[in-house]
């Protein structure tokens, strides 16, 4: 079975893959267009910059992360493809409830379905492509899987700043029978459409056998065996979850203020700082998956247990000083031509995802990967754009010194994120060792 499995799942190299990453692009759209929607969306609610923060951050992060670990319990005993599904159609149909809101309460649970409803696809969608891939490929499809997070964040930003030249050009638009709408309203609508044409595609999607068990009990996935897990193996994944927190802090962060620092630090316009900024998202944040994916696949193929965990660090090491340098540069042009090249190197380090699903058996993954998320998105979304935040508001106390807070929390974070992968080699190495004797005596 193992070896007629593996040829089966070579050839799946162009279907699974991208359909869960189109799904995953999708919800990337739908979970970032508000924040390029501040003054129409403040302006119609008539809510404050805190309340606003709340709703694209608190309500979507918090309610994601804890509706994942159930959603997860989910995935790992029952129809993965079927979960998506339901996932996709909930948050569609959220994120259209969005544009309907007619006071600040409205748009929060909005939000908040949002999020329970992402929270189903990225534990479901590794889980299966653990199973329709072969260890030495995993990397390169959880790649093409992950571009979701550049592609949807570019095309999120592009697309906001285009709806702020078209709210500023005519507020509202005239449609047959329903009249006039707000032009950001019709945004949500524009956005959440093609996920629920997407959630009848998922359909033809094969829900794939499930390899690589554990040999533990009759029983291996009661929650006692999946906890016991989680300790045997605490180095290694204390130091994973660790490390990309802290580069989920500097990457939400960035996607959150980079165009509003950019806006206030030089002559150009938050339009054309989105533009720009979405490019450059969705091109070398797309670029860098692959690039990631290929060079933890080549090291691991050669014997590199660890290559995942390297190249992680790797990604740190050459698009960490782009990065941490940009928001000081003299002039815009500048400031992106080091901003491409940082997030082309520095998306490298999605391959994290792939570490993670090969320490971790099969009736774990999907659970595993909630946790991660919970763990990850929960400091790094939930706390990667505040932190910004409050060094702007606590230490200058003046929105024109963004710049330097985008400095000081990406100088902090990544060289920390650094070291703690370093410490996490060894660990990482240790617990695949126990995860492939586990699996090889099935």
């Amino acid at each position: 079975m193992g070896s007629s499995s593996k040829g089966e799942q070579s050839l799946q190299l162009n279907g699974p893959d991208q359909g869960a990453g189109s799904a995953y692009t999708l919800s990337f759209i739908d979970r970032m267009i508000l924040s390029l929607l501040v003054t129409p969306v403040r302006a119609a609610l008539d809510i404050s910059d805190t309340q606003f923060s709340l709703l694209i951050g608190l309500a979507f992060a918090l309610f994601y992360t804890l509706a994942g670990l159930p959603l997860a319990w989910i995935a790992d005993r029952h129809s993965r493809r079927n979960l998506i599904v339901g996932g996709v159609t909930v948050w569609s149909f959220m994120t259209l409830l969005c544009g309907t809101a007619t006071n600040y309460a409205g748009l929060f649970l909005a939000r908040v379905g949002v999020g329970v409803g992402e929270a189903t696809l990225s534990p479901a969608a590794y889980s299966m492509l653990s199973d329709y891939f072969p260890r030495e490929k995993l990397a390169r499809a959880i790649a093409v899987y992950s571009i979701g997070v550049p592609l949807g964040s570019g095309i999120a930003l592009m697309l906001g700043a285009l709806v702020i030249k078209a709210i500023l050009a005519a507020p509202a638009i005239h449609l047959p029978l329903l009249g006039e709408v707000e032009a950001w309203r019709l945004t949500f609508a524009i956005v959440a459409l093609p996920g629920l044409l997407l959630a009848l595609l998922m359909f033809t999607v094969r829900e794939p056998f499930r390899r690589g068990r554990a040999a533990e009990t009759a029983d291996p996935a009661t929650a006692q065996n999946f906890i016991a897990h989680v300790m045997r193996n605490k180095a290694a994944l204390g130091c994973l979850f660790a490390g990309m927190s802290l580069i989920g802090m500097v990457m939400y962060g960035s996607i959150a203020w980079i165009p509003a620092f950019l806006a206030r630090t030089y002559p150009i316009s938050i339009t054309d700082a989105g533009l720009w900024f979405g490019a450059i998202m969705a091109v070398c944040g797309a670029g860098g998956l692959l690039l990631g994916g290929f060079i933890a696949d080549g090291m691991f193929s050669k014997g590199r247990n660890d290559a995942h965990i390297r190249t992680m660090r790797l990604s740190l090491l050459l698009g960490g000083p782009f990065l941490i340098l940009a928001p000081l540069m003299p002039s815009s042009a500048l400031a992106l031509a080091l901003l491409a090249p940082g997030f082309l190197l520095i998306t490298m380090h999605g391959v994290g995802s792939v570490a993670l699903q090969l320490i971790t058996p099969n009736e774990y993954r999907a659970r595993i990967t909630a946790l991660y998320f919970f763990v990850v998105n929960l400091i790094g979304l939930g706390f990667g754009p505040t932190a910004i935040a409050l060094v702007t508001d606590t230490i200058f106390r003046d929105d024109n010194a963004l710049r330097y807070s985008i400095f000081i929390v990406s100088a902090v974070a990544l060289p920390v994120a650094a070291i703690i992968l370093t410490l996490g080699l060894a660990p990482f190495r240790r617990s695949l060792e126990k995860a492939s004797a586990s699996t090889e005596a099935t």
